[in-house]
């Protein structure tokens, strides 16, 4: 009979389990940095489906403004909806308009517009500030540099949004 005899050492013992926690925690910030500097908080072909027309609503616009003007050639082709007031400036042609809505950017309530370029035949139809909802086509376009631009396919007035909503 073979007998083998283990003295722990309580330090040795406290450094394998600190050299153990260390590598762990180095594994996980690894895969973490990995999953966030190789894939995309948004996952455009994944998730979106180009057959599909997808409504945009108050809560989300801001975000899916923000991440189409940032990845326009994954969300070429990409069919949406959604309602906002017409907003135009000086150098838009007779076709353009921004469909707007206004952002909160500080806590005193300041707000900016913002809203996705709108291409339309009929938009000289629709006054400013008019309240629309548009379906239409993301394509790339160029207005001072390239543009997601929403071909309209469908327009109607709606009523403006209650306050909470708008």
């Amino acid at each position: 009979m073979f007998i083998f005899n283990v003295k722990v050492n309580g330090n040795k013992l406290g450094k394998a389990l600190l050299a153990i926690l260390i590598i762990i925690i180095l594994i996980v910030t690894g895969i973490v940095c990995y999953n966030l500097f190789t894939k995309s908080r948004f996952k455009t072909n994944d998730v979106y489906n180009k057959n599909v027309v997808y409504e945009l609503s108050p809560q989300n616009y801001a975000n899916v403004l923000q991440t189409v003007h940032n990845n326009i050639d994954d969300y070429v082709g990409q069919k949406i909806k959604f309602s906002g007031y017409i907003y135009r400036i000086f150098d838009f042609t007779e076709k353009q308009f921004v469909l707007a809505r206004d952002m909160i950017v500080s806590s005193d309530f300041q707000t900016v517009v913002v809203g996705f370029l709108c291409e339309c035949d009929n938009a000289k139809d629709f006054a400013d500030n008019s309240w629309v909802q548009v379906t239409g086509t993301i394509i790339k376009g160029d207005y001072h540099g390239d543009m997601p631009i929403v071909k309209i396919t469908d327009i109607k007035s709606v009523d403006k949004p209650s306050s909470d909503e708008y």
